[in-house]
């Protein structure tokens, strides 16, 4: 007979009681079913299947998709207590993954890509295991990234097969009805779905119209110079991240950093732990930084360029405010911005006549081309042209859709707050004045607390040499 769930949370984490919904998201897997937690940042995700795996037999193998932070999340472990948990990925070395492959069974809690787990070899490896619980963590990217980016999240439902069907916690912050749908269907599975509100009312929600490019970066850089940190500012470009970074720091005096995946791993590492330490003020970030941050004072979160849906927009101003305290998402928009997003969907995305003529003659083809190196995976995974074209075009639509939502969003003249909750299905509370400034209306920093504390210097009277002294032995 297991003991009751809050006994081994306070045995485990020392804590009395739940967070919203993590009770419920166990209490469905305890039952034998799979769950679907769409929980907000900082709602406490990872504690649900860390209990579930300190309560049953059985490895927990978790499919995560950042390499920074499957490793974060180890150490976290084995600083909790969990000391049977590894992570195989490109940054483990050989010695050390032929190390956790040969006392693989040993492992309690294991974290792999989805690109490490669709490998033959490995996957041949993870069947001869005992699997407690299968996790998906950041559910919501296997219908973000797949088909043309990180194909691999496509082939989970069909590795999930392979596995025999193991009991799966879907985990995300992030999910509206047709998202939630598109997450089982691919995993083939009927979960139980354990839903939060999306909403943060402590995070104000701000949406500026510039005019141009040269005015976008003066209000940025004066936003950046006026605000209480720390901040996250999102960018689409790495390019522009970094210059943005230097530009900053230089304006205002602030500690800023950029943070993309062109940055090696051992430099995006030193950041993200700076950033933890309050050794920088503002980081200036593509999406490749978000995921697993764990810093609760983040006091504002800027968007430079215009997200491509809501669902990335959603995870990214969850960064601010984790600790309940007032922070501020301010989104600022040109006309046109949306042709960034439309460019960026594009990038990989082979044309129809492409895709008959590599399957008429693959061999003609060269893989280094990134559109051909995705039309290679689908064809040596068995998908038929036809198939492929149907899988481009439907995923097309609803890009159109998501980026639609976005710019109904920035040109939303009442109440932001309620075109956002719309559109994960959820009802708005009544509008208020400390809740969101729409197209045409500016927040008020000040009435919100948000203004940085002016730095004043101390006044030393020339002549008192004696105390200068003083303070210098």
């Amino acid at each position: 007979m297991l003991e009751p769930l809050t006994t081994s949370l306070e045995k485990v984490f020392g804590f009395n009681t739940f967070r919203s919904g993590q009770a419920a998201a166990l209490t469905a897997l305890e039952a034998g079913q799979d769950t679907l937690a769409v929980l907000p940042t900082g709602a406490g995700k990872t504690l649900i299947y860390q209990l579930y795996g300190y309560r049953h037999p059985g490895c927990v193998l978790i499919i995560s998709p950042l390499l920074s932070l499957m490793n974060d999340q180890v150490n976290r472990m084995h600083m909790a207590g969990f000391r049977r948990a590894a992570a195989i990925n490109s940054l483990t070395s050989y010695s050390e993954r032929q190390e956790i492959l040969r006392h693989l069974g040993d492992y309690q809690f294991l974290f792999m890509s989805p690109e490490m787990l669709a490998q033959p070899q490995m996957l041949a490896q993870i069947k001869q295991l005992q699997l407690g619980l299968l996790v998906i963590d950041e559910a919501h990217c296997i219908v973000q990234w797949g088909p043309d980016f990180r194909p691999e999240y496509l082939l989970l439902g069909a590795i999930r097969s392979q596995l025999q069907q193991p009991l799966t916690l879907m985990l995300t912050a992030t999910a509206g009805q047709t998202t939630r749908q598109e997450i089982a269907k691919q995993l083939r599975s009927q979960p139980q779905i354990v839903a939060e509100s999306v909403d943060r009312p402590n995070i104000f929600l701000d949406v500026e119209h510039v005019e141009n490019e040269p005015e976008k970066q003066e209000r940025l850089t004066q936003l950046v110079g006026q605000m209480q940190g720390p901040g996250v500012v999102y960018f689409s470009s790495k390019q522009q991240a970094t210059d943005t970074a230097l530009s900053l720091q230089q304006q205002t005096g602030a500690r800023v950093a950029a943070y993309h995946a062109g940055l090696s791993s051992e430099d995006r590492f030193k950041i993200q732990q700076q950033f933890m330490a309050d050794q920088l003020d503002v980081i200036c970030a593509t999406s490749a930084f978000g995921m697993g941050i764990d810093k609760n004072d983040v006091r504002y979160v800027i968007h430079y360029h215009l997200p491509a849906d809501f669902e990335s927009y959603a995870q990214e101003i969850g960064r601010a405010g984790r600790d309940g305290q007032q922070s501020i998402a301010i989104l600022l928009y040109a006309s046109g911005d949306e042709q960034l997003p439309l460019m960026l969907g594009q990038a990989n995305r082979p044309e129809a006549e492409t895709i008959h003529r590599y399957y008429a003659r693959p061999q003609a083809f060269s893989e280094e081309d990134a559109a051909i190196a995705l039309l290679a995976f689908y064809r040596r995974h068995g998908i038929s042209e036809a198939a492929v074209i149907q899988l481009f075009s439907r995923r097309e639509r609803e890009r159109n859709r998501a980026l639609a939502q976005m710019l109904a969003y920035v040109r939303e003249p009442h109440c932001l707050r309620h075109n956002w909750l719309q559109a994960f299905d959820e009802q708005s509370p009544e509008h208020q004045a400390d809740c969101c400034a729409p197209a045409g209306m500016s927040p008020d920093l000040a009435q919100l607390g948000l203004l940085a504390k002016a730095k004043t210097a101390p006044v030393d009277s020339v002549d008192d040499w004696r105390a200068r002294l003083h303070r210098l032995f």
